[in-house]
């Protein structure tokens, strides 16, 4: 994905000139059918410490990847999109109940807030922006009504995914960033599991007026 959004950004520009695509866009599309599984539940109510095991699962096996894009795609506000570059997708889940998912992918190229924040030169970007993880969605599903969930889901994202990615790709991150758009949230929860927000971005398209944490 990071390669095609690459290839066509310099086709725009003009530095190379790709052929017509053999198919159209579309069909290349995964079609997510929602299903009697992802359905609504009743309303939970409940603290978070009584929850019984409650843990992170990673997204590994064909089934869980399309419960994960089925659940995301039906319930988050911005619908499923493939994750661009290196990834990991978790599946919180009690018992065997899913009650929140979470999608990590490739950190953005360039948020002047961040990278003022870290004080690393163009270069140094260069070379260690794929050190820092995206955390591009976020679900609590609707009728989880958990006091403090959000947060307990974060801090114990930021504890495993480290490991998890190095097992995966072979390097450790060391920085997880996300962003959170104003006109729909204030970002508690990331304040609450101790993010740090480093300031509003001013891109374009879905960087747009959001608020950025690390």
């Amino acid at each position: 994905m990071s390669c095609r959004v690459a290839l066509l950004r310099m086709h725009k520009d003009g530095i190379i000139c790709l052929p017509q695509p053999s198919h159209n866009q579309n069909l290349c599309r995964p079609h997510i059918v929602f299903t009697a599984t992802t359905d609504t539940q009743p309303d939970v109510y409940m603290p978070v410490n009584a929850m019984p095991d409650l843990r992170l699962q990673p997204v590994v096996s064909p089934t869980d990847s399309l419960l994960w894009r089925e659940y995301i795609h039906r319930y988050h506000y911005l619908g499923y999109t493939p994750l661009p570059g290196a990834q990991l997708r978790y599946m919180a889940r009690v018992n065997q109940t899913v009650v929140a998912l979470l999608g990590f992918g490739a950190a953005a190229w360039t948020i002047a807030p961040r990278d003022k924040f870290i004080g690393w030169s163009h270069e140094q970007r260069r070379k260690n922006l794929h050190l820092v993880v995206n955390n591009a969605r976020f679900l609590v599903l609707p009728w989880i009504h958990v006091k403090n969930l959000a947060s307990k889901l974060l801090a114990m994202a930021a504890k495993r995914l480290p490991s998890d990615w190095e097992m995966l790709y072979g390097y450790r991150p060391v920085l997880m960033e996300t962003f959170v758009e104003i006109n729909r949230f204030q970002g508690t929860c990331y304040k609450a599991a101790n993010w740090i927000h480093v300031g509003q971005t001013k891109g374009r398209g879905k960087l747009a007026n959001t608020l950025s944490f690390l």
